[in-house]
């Protein structure tokens, strides 16, 4: 299984970025898929996740309304599109793979599998 996250970069405060997340070796369609992030001395925390089918998603307060979680089932691919990018929001971008279980979806133990993580810088 292997989870591939690209897209980030530097960018100033208030623009955008889109994230991509290819999987492979799983039947992606049957996985929930989330975002962490981790800041240097922070602990990983949960961005957003997306059900298995697409239909519904969850964020952080932190990101509601200025990120937006999606995928692609036939391209097994996952997406993370962030506006309104703000110095706090640099991090270590992950996504990751877990069961379909609700009560899980905004947990760091809630997913089995991981991407390598991307690097998102905003300058302030």
């Amino acid at each position: 299984v292997q989870l591939q996250a690209s897209g980030g970069g530097l960018v100033q405060a208030g623009d955008s970025l889109r994230l991509s997340c290819a999987a492979s070796g799983l039947t992606f369609s049957m996985y929930t898929m989330g975002w962490f992030r981790q800041a240097p001395g922070k602990e990983r925390e949960f961005v957003c996740s997306i059900r298995v089918s697409g239909g519904t998603a969850f964020y952080a307060d932190s990101v509601k309304g200025r990120f937006a979680i999606s995928r692609d089932n036939a391209k097994n691919t996952g997406y993370l599109q962030m506006n309104s990018l703000k110095f706090e929001d640099t991090a270590v971008y992950y996504c990751a793979a877990g069961l379909p279980i609700l009560s899980s979806m905004r947990s760091v133990d809630g997913y089995r599998y991981w991407g390598q993580g991307t690097q998102v810088t905003v300058s302030s």
